[in-house]
């Protein structure tokens, strides 16, 4: 080997260990950074050494494909478990204790205590103040629901925000990568930048990809809807400010389509906004029916009749157009009837009432079951209390049983809320589990290694040091022969 040969093969040594170095420290900076992939050195040798030919990414198609749907349905399964949460605070949290169903008891409760000492005007009282606790838990949780599906509604149109510059964002991305393609010059780091706004795209909305000709890539729907074609597809949403018992919000599209609501316990919505959408549309609106079907066989079972006319007793309630309603009939619409149901004013003290008049059947002023004024008169308290236990109809739209007794049905409204929401739980805690090793696969693969990159350097070091001593000996040489001709 010639000597001049031998520096091209230092240089070279050099060159390589050089570009080697720089990629191994940009690795190491990026080791806490989940959307930084890997670059490694590809090294060629040939007659005149050593030499980087490309510096390569660690990318892996197949795993980031799974990583993006695990994180679509675990965002989807957990905005789900916090809506549900939600709900579940709106009645007491974990106890319940603020539910129709808890109130209804103590009412019951106190109704049994009034018949047993109907003389009582304290025991009387006591019965009406369980009656107006159980009105106003009623009222409660109704504008409760209207409220939560106000709020998803909210986050709804915040996302959709989100989702639109996203798909900006993406573009941009994807068209640095196509220039970068076209031009021969490295795409690591654009690669990077639109791979990690694909992450944040399927956290929103299930997406999968397609990669075509000169890298460029197009991102559809989990239903196969685009959403990123050459261009950004337009996302649109018109908000409803206000919620009551019967609104419908407004629905999401995605270049015209109409995005779908997750269904089940387990959902089948893949990112966060199908899961807002069930929240909004499905579960808050069969709780809400749920709870209206409570507040409207209580006005019925309370009623009173002479026989050819029947109107509202014990509890009262406001219909859409601001009048007080008559006793409904099962058929007839009851919207948001719990956030107007109330106690009549004929038995309130404070607003002059009587609190006996439960007692005697006169509060609606159509009947007087107790006409000979015995103060130990409890036939009616007794009827009214045996009318919680009996059985009753419900409408089919509220998820429940048709057929049940009005505490029944009010314990049967919280043990589906708590089944759902414990079934969602359960789900998320597997979703998570699955997110959490689809991200770690991913990692493990295209993720920097902070051992493997030094021992890598360390390797490096050597080959430097090997360049360094062969220089010494040209320089050597090169000594020698310098003394020679002088």
């Amino acid at each position: 080997m010639s000597l001049t040969s031998a520096l091209n093969s230092v240089q070279s040594i050099f060159n390589t260990t050089g570009q080697q170095s720089s990629v191994i420290s940009t690795n190491i900076a990026n080791v806490g950074n989940s959307d930084y992939v890997r670059r490694e050195a590809s090294v060629t040798t040939s007659l005149s050494g050593a030499q980087v030919v490309s510096i390569s990414r660690a990318q892996e198609t197949a795993l980031l494909a799974q990583y993006l749907q695990t994180n679509a349905k675990d965002s989807a399964q957990q905005t789900l478990v916090t809506g549900l949460e939600s709900l579940k605070s709106l009645v007491g949290g974990n106890d319940y204790e603020t539910s129709p169903s808890t109130y209804l008891t103590a009412f019951q409760q106190a109704l049994q205590t009034f018949a047993t000492s109907p003389s009582s005007t304290t025991t009387a009282q006591s019965a009406v103040t369980a009656t107006q606790d159980l009105a106003n838990s009623l009222n409660t949780a109704s504008d409760g629901v209207q409220s939560i599906r106000a709020e998803a509604d909210a986050e709804i149109a915040t996302q959709v925000s989100t989702l639109n510059t996203l798909l900006s964002q993406f573009e941009a991305a994807n068209n640095a990568v196509k220039l970068a393609t076209s031009t021969g010059t490295d795409t690591s780091s654009a690669l990077d930048e639109r791979e990690k706004l694909l992450k944040q795209i399927s956290s929103i909305v299930g997406v999968t990809s397609t990669v075509r000709d000169n890298n460029d890539m197009a991102l559809y729907t989990s239903d196969g809807t685009v959403l990123f074609e050459t261009i950004p597809r337009t996302v649109t949403f018109s908000s409803t400010a206000t919620y009551v018992a019967g609104t419908e919000g407004n629905s999401i599209y995605i270049d015209g389509v109409a995005l779908d609501a997750g269904e089940g316990s387990t959902t089948s919505a893949s990112g966060s906004l199908q899961a807002l959408l069930q929240l909004r549309d499905e579960i808050a609106p069969t709780f809400q029916a749920q709870l209206d079907e409570i507040a409207k066989s209580l006005v019925q079972s309370f009623s009173e009749t002479d026989g050819s006319t029947s109107a509202p007793g014990l509890f009262v309630w406001t219909t859409a157009s601001g009048v007080t309603g008559a006793t409904p009939a099962d058929s007839d619409d009851t919207t948001g009837i719990a956030s107007t149901i109330s106690v009549n004013l004929a038995v309130v003290t404070s607003e002059g009432g009587d609190a006996t008049k439960l007692r005697d059947g006169t509060i609606s002023g159509i009947t007087d079951l107790n006409t000979s004024g015995d103060s130990g008169f409890s036939d009616n308290l007794d009827a009214l209390y045996q009318a919680l236990t009996e059985q009753r109809s419900f409408s089919s739209d509220a998820g429940l049983s048709t057929s049940q007794s009005l505490t029944d049905y009010a314990s049967a409204s919280i043990g589906w809320l708590e089944q759902y929401r414990s079934d969602a739980t359960s789900a998320s805690e597997t979703t998570a589990a699955a997110l959490s090793r689809s991200d770690e696969a991913y990692s493990n693969e295209t993720g920097v290694n902070l051992d493997e990159e030094l021992t890598l350097l360390l390797d490096i070091e050597q080959s430097y040091k090997a360049a360094t001593k062969i220089l010494n000996v040209i320089d050597e040489m090169f000594q020698s022969l310098l003394d020679i001709a002088s």
